[in-house]
């Protein structure tokens, strides 16, 4: 009877250390180094970001992602400085999309499948102002 209960609570034991192991494993956490510090200027960062007037899209057909970015309702080709595309939990698949502009929108081919990535961009304005978004984009095959 010890023998069965121990080999029970044993293989559940071993199933919570090992989900737990690979949770902490996968997920970065990390969104800044020291909150206190990006507090300080979130208030006037998001004052000069909502300034700009973007209206920011991104949109997966296929393998191929397309980020629109209007301003006062024209596309524009700011300079992108990070944009990393991936799953929201997991930094197994992230990339690095290569954009190019076509005239209306930014393109660049990712790896993707179904369900829902997210694209953390930040891209520079043209006064020097850093748009900083985390845009959530729905897979569909």
């Amino acid at each position: 009877m010890f023998a069965g209960f121990s080999a029970a609570f044993g293989v559940i034991i071993a199933v919570n250390l090992t989900l737990a192991f690979q949770a902490v494993a996968t997920f970065p956490g990390l969104e800044v180094r020291n909150s206190y510090v990006a507090s300080q200027s979130f208030d006037a960062d998001r004052a000069a970001q909502l300034a700009l007037g973007w209206d920011v899209t991104a949109e997966l057909t296929d393998h191929e992602l397309t980020l629109t970015i209007l301003e006062n309702g024209t596309p524009i080709d700011p300079i992108i400085e990070s944009a990393t595309f991936g799953r929201a939990t997991n930094v197994t698949f992230d990339e690095t999309p290569e954009f190019v502009f076509d005239g209306q929108a930014l393109r660049a081919q990712v790896t993707a499948g179904d369900g829902n990535w997210n694209l953390r961009l930040k891209a520079r304005a043209a006064n020097g102002t850093l748009f900083q978004q985390r845009i959530i984009v729905r897979g569909t095959q």
